[in-house]
């Protein structure tokens, strides 16, 4: 059989192909078709090359790439996949063959803006895409914060600044047994979050062959559908389980004439790779980086003379004001595997205990998966790989140079059940809680069980509504202290009622809301300017890709509830600062509802042009509702921004009774294009929270041809 191309009525592809093979290189075409811009994207960044044509902006990101050796683990991976199992290699170049087919033929606009030509992929390059897609998703960065509040403040602040912080990706996902069905058949809904991007960072996709037809969605530049699929008996889906895998070392380092050499936890100096490379930056000069790798891992800041700059540490116990490097070690730079063999096995998954063993092949990023299939079966995991090691490692960063921080092996899998005839997964502390340090606050689960627990029986029909419920359980402890507060001048009593009265809804079109956001926003304002975290305020010496994990104001905004809640908190006065935030937006309310200032703010790689700002701020002038602790999880940064960059970068409904019957919808549209009519089309439905059929008759397709 050829490959055939259809579309339909919202330019989703489905594709047809007469094997696995063929359909991985018509997956590949399309892709570059769809989204030739940013496929090229993520390859730059995957390789450390973005800055020469994004400018500045990508140097920090273009060189913790290169120190971190993405391209390089992602080549060893390929390499280790091709002794290990040819078949998935095999597939993976053809992928690739269909990219390399399609993309000189681009009609992107952005090349031709920044004067860049599609590049050449190499049969590794999916895996450096997905790698440096993943690389932040355990948010190892957050070791360096938490460093720094136990320096300055403490160990109770590891627990007051707990929370779902900046950069981590968070998920909703629910199964609903048959027992709890119209049908009797399971279903399976969510939503997972991340950086909301235009293009999309997923791709709504239809895989079809004589072994199997699957629909779900895709990750650009990767074969396969790995998160979220559909074979017609069996669908997945996954949330992140925030465990941490990845480890922070700090390195001793030392010039030699041969070299760098790095001091070993057997008071040894060994030996460190070394070596130089030349990031081009447009517009500037080019810049040299020293690429340094220990036996721990790759330096990712700072070298022999200290961090980034010169700037020494300050005294730390065994070496006092000693320079001190960082090396990150992470998983498939240690076993030269990214998981890649469970792609092809989730593809021609029939039942659960098809995708459960597909499953024990992934490797990261760690996530939490549920399943379903049409004979009643179940599945409720967790899977990756997360080292064993001591309790440390997992906290802060580690001193290279003593015993006791090595890896040990691998945890096993935790594994859950249902309650009830359901499970929720948020990123709370679920399976994968002996496997993490910090996750999400209760509430987004907590309200989706209840929700679930309305009603006895459900339809996949009925599932948008829980993807776009905005109660707000987190506001509570703010909501006490304003309850508590007495002495206010008759605007800032006005104010206090006026909140008290909310129904803790953040809806787009409520002033309560939008006041109850004022005086968060003022209250996360004057904690993070208050002496006792002076400490914090000023960043230290990291690559500027890292600090935003190291920013105070988001810090706060997010431990919020910790902070409010805690016996003591540094000897601050909460309640003074909660009375002046409350007479603060008395004296200048917030003159328009929650909606007004909540819009989304989707990141794209390339700023736009007077026309495409003009299309897109039309676009986005839908007010939005939700907030970062809703199951709506549209998230600001209060304190900063009420603008969302962060939200549902899908939405789905998996119906285990009729393929037909399931529901999805992106925040923008199928195609990466600029101009088509499928690049936001989807946008107005995904504010409303209305979804689409996947529609897979192929009678009701449109065959594309060329």
């Amino acid at each position: 059989m050829s490959i055939e191309i259809y579309r339909d009525a919202w330019g989703i592809p489905h594709l047809r192909a007469g094997s696995a093979r063929e359909l991985a290189r018509a997956q590949g075409r399309v892709t570059a078709r769809d989204r030739a811009w940013q496929l090229e994207v993520e390859r730059h960044r995957a390789q450390g090359t973005s800055a020469a044509f994004l400018g500045a902006g990508a140097l920090s990101w273009d060189t913790l790439a290169r120190r971190a050796r993405l391209d390089d683990t992602a080549r060893r991976c390929f390499q280790a996949l091709e002794r290990r199992d040819p078949e998935t290699a095999d597939w993976v170049r053809a992928y690739v063959d269909g990219v390399n087919e399609e993309l000189p033929g681009t009609r992107a606009p952005e090349f031709a803006r920044v004067g860049l030509a599609p590049g050449r992929w190499d049969p590794w390059t999916p895996l450096g895409v997905w790698l440096a897609t993943h690389i932040l998703f355990a948010g190892f960065p957050a070791k360096l914060w938490r460093d720094e509040a136990l320096r300055h403040l403490g160990p109770d602040a590891v627990g007051l600044f707990a929370a779902d912080g900046p950069g981590t990706s968070g998920s909703n996902g629910w199964l609903v047994a048959g027992t709890r069905t119209t049908t009797g058949h399971a279903v399976l809904a969510g939503d997972p979050h991340r950086y909301i991007e235009e293009p999309g960072v997923y791709q709504q996709i239809r895989l079809s062959c004589p072994e199997f037809d699957v629909i779900g969605l895709a990750v650009p530049g990767v074969p396969g559908i790995a998160h979220f699929g559909h074979t017609g008996t069996v669908a997945w889906s996954i949330t992140n389980a925030m465990a941490d895998y990845q480890d922070l070392y700090r390195e001793r380092l030392r010039r030699t004439g041969a070299g760098v050499e790095a001091l070993g936890p057997d008071g040894v100096w060994h030996r460190a790779t070394r070596h130089t490379e030349t990031v081009e930056v447009a517009g500037e000069v080019p810049v040299e980086i020293e690429v340094i790798e220990t036996g721990r891992g790759p330096v990712i800041a700072g070298g022999p003379e200290g961090l980034d700059g010169g700037v020494p540490e300050e005294e730390r116990p065994g070496f006092p004001g000693t320079p001190v490097a960082l090396s990150l070690r992470y998983p498939p730079r240690v076993t030269e595997d990214l998981g890649f063999s469970a792609l092809l096995p989730l593809l021609r998954a029939r039942r659960t205990a098809d995708v459960d063993r597909a499953f024990d092949l992934w490797a990261e990023p760690v996530n939490v998966v549920q399943a379903a299939d049409t004979e009643g079966g179940l599945l409720h995991r967790v899977a990756g790989r997360v080292p064993v090691r001591a309790e440390a490692n997992r906290l802060h960063p580690v001193p290279a140079w003593e015993p006791g921080h090595d890896w040990q092996g691998w945890h096993d899998a935790p594994r859950a059940g249902l309650t009830d005839g359901i499970a929720v997964m948020a990123n709370q502390r679920g399976p994968a809680a002996p496997l993490g340090v910090e996750f999400a606050p209760p509430h987004r689960a907590d309200r989706i069980t209840a929700l679930l627990r309305e009603k006895e029986q459900w339809s996949a029909a009925d599932m948008p509504r829980i993807h776009m419920d905005t109660h707000l359980a987190s506001a509570q402890p703010l909501l006490d202290h304003i309850k508590a507060l007495d002495g206010l001048s008759p605007e800032a009593v006005a104010t206090r009622e006026t909140i008290l009265r909310w129904d803790r809804r953040m809806v787009a079109s409520s002033r309560e809301a939008a006041l109850y956001a004022a005086v968060r926003s003022a209250v996360v304002r004057r904690l993070a300017a208050h002496p006792a975290f002076a400490a914090l305020t000023a960043p230290p010496a990291y690559p500027d890709v890292l600090l935003p994990w190291l920013g105070l104001v988001p810090r706060v905004a997010f431990a919020l509830e910790h902070l409010l809640r805690a016996e003591e908190l540094y000897g601050i006065d909460r309640a003074g600062i909660v009375r002046a935030a409350v007479e603060e937006v008395a004296a200048d309310p917030p003159r328009g509802t929650w909606g007004d200032t909540h819009r989304l703010a989707p990141w794209r790689a390339l700023p736009e042009d007077e026309r495409e700002a003009a299309a897109l701020s039309a676009a986005l002038s839908a007010a939005l509702s939700g907030d970062h602790d809703c199951v709506l999880c549209t998230s600001a940064v209060p304190g900063l921004t009420d603008l969302a960059a962060r939200g549902p970068a899908a939405r789905y409904v998996w119906d285990l009774a009729r393929r037909e019957d399931s529901l999805w919808v992106v925040p923008l549209g199928a195609s990466g294009v600029p101009g088509s009519p499928h690049h936001r089309d989807q946008l107005p439905l995904w504010l409303r929270g209305d979804l689409v059929p996947v529609g897979t008759d192929w009678q009701h397709l449109t065959k594309e041809v060329r």
